[in-house]
Order: structure tokens, then C-alpha cells, then sequence
């Protein structure tokens, strides 16, 4: 399984083995890796799954589609590199992948 290292806004880092196949959101929610809320369950619906992703990783990433791009207008403080964690989908090769949280998500 790869090992994902979620960051908080506050640099509390913590890393978790995902299965593949889970989202990164999944691996956040079923592990108690707090700031990541995803309130609708991993449907591309409500954008408080907001993460950073480590800037050396988004090539590899798919690119952001219209829906994730249209939760991502209501995410605070959306960089160039901000993803919803429910859209990506862990592969073998996300071994070290870096996802930081930011310092709240819109509904908080």
C-alpha cells in the first residue's frame, strides 16, 4: 500500500498506508486524519475535501475537471495546486505522496 503523508495547516504531519483504489479522501476520513470533512461522502458535491497537493506531484495528477473545478470556487484560499481529496484516486505509484490541508474548509 503507498504511504500518503497528510500535512495540517499547522505542519502536524501524519502518514497513512492507503489501499489502492481509495481516494485520498477515504484514506483521510477512515483513518482520523483530521481537516479533510468530505461531507458528501466522496461525490464531488460539497468541497470540503480541500487539500494542497505537493507541487512536485501534479503532473502525475489527472487534470482538474469542470465539476471538481466549479466545488473548488467555494474552497478558502484555492492555489494552483488545490484538488479535492475525493477525486484522487490512489495508485501504486503514490508511494510519499504530500496532501496539506488548509487552514479551514468552507463549511467550517
Amino acid at each position: 500500500m503507498p504511504l500518503i503523508r497528510y500535512i495540517e495547516h499547522d505542519g502536524t504531519e501524519h502518514e497513512q498506508e492507503v489501499p489502492v483504489g481509495w481516494s485520498l479522501m477515504e484514506g483521510a476520513s477512515k483513518n482520523g486524519i483530521p481537516g479533510i470533512l468530505g461531507d458528501c461522502g466522496g461525490s464531488c458535491a460539497c468541497g470540503t475535501c480541500h487539500i494542497y497537493a505537493d507541487e512536485s506531484w501534479l503532473e502525475r495528477l489527472p487534470e482538474v475537471d469542470e465539476g471538481q473545478d466549479m466545488m473548488l470556487e467555494y474552497a478558502v484560499d484555492r492555489r494552483p495546486n488545490s484538488r479535492l481529496a475525493c477525486q484522487i484516486t490512489v495508485t501504486a505509484d503514490m508511494d510519499g505522496f504530500v496532501a496539506r490541508t488548509p487552514v479551514r474548509q468552507h463549511t467550517e
